[in-house]
C-alpha cells in the first residue's frame, strides 16, 4: 500500500533522494505558508512534513481526512495544534537530532561575542571607529557557566564550555548524580545556579513551568554581572524583566537568539547595547537543515511503515534500538488486547500489562498503549491507534497501568494483561517461542498452547468425553475446517476450554449448534 507525504516547504536533496529510494513512497513537495492553503491540500494525504512556515491548525486537522502523522522538521511543534492531533489519532514527530550540534554551537558563540563585545566591536569599526578601550571584555576560562536544562543541547554546550576550561553546573529536574558525573557537570538547584553563575545558558522546552523562567523572581536571585543566552524559546524569557535586571546591573549582558513573537516587536530591550540578537540562527546551518529533514523524512516513513517512530511527541515512544527489540512485544499486547476484548463483554476500569523480558522503562508506554488499541478497537466508533490509545482511555475513566520485568522462563518473552470492572476480572497471558513466534499460553487459569491468528473459535465446555469430537463434527457439518486446536482443563472432569483455529469465520448457525450441543456452556468466535 502506498502512502503520499505532503511536504510543506524544500527540504532539499537527501530528503529528496530517501523519499525516492523508499518503495511506495510518494512525496509532493510545495510552498506552503498559510493555513487556508494548508487546509485545501491536506485532503488525501497520509502524512504531513512542516518546518515553521505554517500553522497547523484545528481547522487544517479537521480538513484531513487521511492523514496518520505530522512531522516536523526541527525540534519545537509550537506551530502544531497537538492536542487536536492527539484527539484525531493523528501522531506527532520531530526531528531534534538534527540541530542538536548546530544550535549548541550557536549558544556558544553567543557567550564568546557577549562576553567579547563582538557585535559591538563590529558595529563600531563599520563606522571607521578605533574604540579599543570600550569594549574591554571577560575570559570565559575559569568561569562558572551554569545551564539549565542538560538535554541534548544543553549536554553540547557543557561539553564545549568544559573544553574551554569552564566550571559548568547545571539545573535540570531530569539530570540524576550518574549521568552530571559522566558529562562532567556538577547537579545544582535552581537558586544555586542562579547565585553561583557568571555566564547562564537556556535549554529548556517551553512549558508552563519554563514561561517566563528568566523572569523577575530569578532575575532577583543572580550574581552581580551575570551574562545570560537563549537559545531554546522566547517566551522563557520575560524581556521587562531582563530590561530592568541590565538596567540596575545585575545583569551585565543578553545574548538571545529566540522570541515570544517572531520576528519581535520593537522593545526597549532590544536597543542595549548590553544586548545581542540573532534572528533565530540556532538550527540556521547548512548541515542542520539537511540533518533534520532527513531525519524528519525517515521518522515520518518509519511511522507510516511501522506505526509508531522514535521522537514522537504526542505518544509513547522509544529510542530506535529499544523499538527493533520490543516489537514483537507490542505486537502480542495487541493481539491480547484484542483476544480479551472479544471474551468480555461487561465495562473495564482497569487495565494492567506486565511485560517479561522485554525492553526496559522506556517501552512501558508503548506495551500500554498496545494493549488499549487492541481492547477497544473493536469497540468504539471513533479511530483509535497507538497516538490517542492512553487518551482515549483516560477519557473513558479506565486506569492503565504497565511494568517491563526481567526474566521470563520458558519463554523468549512473556506479556500478562489482566482487566478488571465491576462485573468480574480476565487475565490473558502471551508467550513468544522461538524466533518471536507469538502463543496465547493462559486464559483464567487455562494452560494452552494457541497461536493467536485469523479467525478462531474459543468453546467453554465440561471436561467429558467425546466432546471433543462432537464439537470437531459439528464444525465440519458447517464447512469449518480445524487449522489449529488447543485444550486445557482446570482439573479432571471439571471445567475445560478448546481455542480453535479456522480457515474461515463461523457463522451464527455454526455457533448456535455448538451452544446447543450437550456438555458445551459457551462458544464465541474470535477474529485476530
Amino acid at each position: 500500500m502506498g502512502h503520499k507525504i505532503l511536504v510543506s516547504c524544500p527540504l532539499g536533496e537527501g530528503a529528496a533522494r530517501y523519499f525516492a529510494a523508499e518503495a511506495g513512497i510518494v512525496a509532493d513537495v510545495h510552498s506552503i505558508g498559510d493555513e487556508e492553503e494548508l487546509a485545501r491540500m491536506i485532503p488525501g494525504y497520509s502524512a504531513l512534513i512542516v518546518r515553521s512556515n505554517v500553522q497547523v491548525t484545528g481547522k487544517v486537522l479537521e480538513a484531513a481526512d487521511q492523514l496518520r502523522v505530522i512531522g516536523r522538521a526541527g525540534i519545537g511543534v509550537d506551530n502544531i495544534d497537538l492536542k487536536a492531533a492527539t484527539r484525531k489519532g493523528v501522531a506527532v514527530v520531530n526531528a531534534p537530532g538534527g540541530n542538536t550540534v548546530t544550535t549548541a554551537e550557536h549558544a556558544t558563540a553567543l557567550l564568546f561575542a557577549m562576553a567579547r563585545k563582538i557585535p559591538q566591536a563590529n558595529a563600531s569599526m563599520k563606522e571607521r571607529k578605533w574604540e579599543k578601550k570600550r569594549f574591554m571584555g571577560r575570559e570565559l576560562r575559569a568561569k562558572t557557566l551554569g545551564i539549565i536544562g542538560m538535554g541534548r543541547i544543553g549536554s553540547v554546550v557543557a561539553s564545549n564550555a568544559l573544553g574551554i576550561k569552564m566550571n559548568v553546573i547545571a539545573f535540570d529536574p531530569y539530570l540524576d548524580e550518574q549521568r552530571a558525573a559522566r558529562a562532567g557537570v556538577e547537579k545544582v538547584g535552581l537558586d544555586e545556579l542562579a547565585a553561583r553563575a557568571d555566564f547562564i545558558s537556556v535549554h529548556t522546552p517551553l512549558n508552563d513551568a519554563t514561561r517566563g523562567l528568566i523572569g523577575t523572581g530569578l532575575l532577583g536571585k543572580v550574581k552581580p554581572g551575570v551574562m545570560i543566552v537563549n537559545c531554546a524559546r522566547g517566551p522563557i524569557v520575560d524581556p521587562d524583566a531582563l530590561l530592568v535586571a541590565i538596567e540596575d546591573g545585575r545583569v551585565a549582558a543578553v545574548a538571545l537568539d529566540v522570541f515570544e513573537v517572531e520576528p519581535p516587536p520593537p522593545h526597549p530591550l532590544y536597543e542595549r547595547e548590553e544586548v545581542v540578537l540573532t534572528p533565530h540562527l540556532g538550527a540556521s546551518t547548512v548541515e542542520a537543515q539537511e540533518a533534520v529533514a532527513i531525519e524528519v523524512a525517515r521518522n515520518v516513513v518509519g511511522y507510516l511503515t511501522n506505526s509508531t517512530a522514535p521522537n514522537l511527541i504526542n505518544a509513547p515512544s522509544a529510542s530506535v534500538e529499544t523499538l527493533g527489540a520490543v516489537a514483537p512485544f507490542v505486537d502480542l499486547a495487541q493481539k491480547l488486547g484484542r483476544f480479551i476484548s472479544q471474551i468480555v463483554r461487561w465495562p473495564v476500569s482497569e487495565a494492567r500489562i506486565t511485560v517479561c523480558g522485554g525492553g526496559g522503562s522506556d517501552s512501558t508506554e508503548l506495551m500500554a498503549a498496545a494493549m488499549v488499541k487492541g481492547l477497544m478497537e473493536n469497540t468504539l466508533a471513533e479511530r483509535i491507534n497507538m497516538v490517542n490509545a492512553l487518551s482515549v482511555a483516560s477519557e473513558r475513566g479506565i486506569k492503565v497501568l504497565s511494568t517491563v520485568e526481567s526474566g521470563s522462563g520458558d519463554f523468549s518473552g512473556m506479556v500478562t494483561i489482566e482487566i478488571a470492572g465491576p462485573k468480574g476480572s480476565c487475565v490473558v497471558e502471551g508467550a513468544l517461542v522461538g524466533r518471536d513466534e507469538p502463543r496465547l499460553v493462559h486464559l483464567d487459569g487455562f494452560r494452552l498452547d494457541a497461536r493467536p491468528v485469523g479467525e478462531m473459535i474459543l468453546v467453554y465446555n465440561d471436561d467429558v468425553p467425546g466432546v471433543i469430537g462432537s464439537v470437531g463434527s459439528t464444525l465440519g457439518k458447517h464447512g469449518l475446517n480445524i487449522a489449529g486446536f488447543y485444550n486445557g482443563r482446570l482439573a479432571a472432569g471439571g471445567e475445560a476450554i478448546m481455542l480453535i483455529n479456522l480457515d474461515s469465520t463461523a457463522d451464527e448457525e455454526a455457533l448456535t449448534a455448538l451452544r446447543g450441543l450437550e456438555h458445551v456452556r459457551k462458544a464465541i468466535s474470535l477474529s485476530l
